[in-house]
């Protein structure tokens, strides 16, 4: 028998709940991967990775309160190892400029979001 890999916790953030749903569903349908928490803004984000460690955020950009940018500036200031993936509908040349600067490891288009890209931005970030 082989060691069994704990799966990577992910916490979801979007203030939209039909694609929290959709992300929840790429989540479960990626092998080794669990949702365990939902967030609606950036402010609950932060208590939210502050509270349960999450190894994987999905961030989206647009959210009510603190954005995106500032909360994944937050989570990856006080929680070095996560990894945060800011999400949103904008194309890459029309990014906030602090977006490449905020701690995020990736920034992906929400019509591009599946479970390969989750795989392939984890172990490119994860990587020892």
């Amino acid at each position: 028998m082989g060691t069994v890999d704990q799966s990577v916790a992910v916490l979801i953030v979007d203030d939209q709940a039909p694609f929290r749903r959709a992300a929840r569903a790429v989540v479960s349908a990626t092998p080794g991967f669990e949702v365990i928490g939902e967030a609606e803004s950036g402010e609950e984000a932060v208590r939210m990775a502050d509270a349960l460690e999450p190894g994987l955020v999905l961030m989206d950009i647009n959210l009510p309160g603190i954005n995106g940018i500032e909360a994944t500036r937050r989570i990856t200031s006080a929680h070095p190892r996560a990894v945060v993936m800011l999400l949103s509908t904008y194309q890459a040349a029309d990014l906030p400029a602090d977006a490449t600067s905020c701690g995020a490891a990736a920034y992906v288009h929400k019509e591009d979001f599946g479970p390969a890209l989750v795989q392939d931005i984890w172990s490119k970030n994860t990587a020892a």
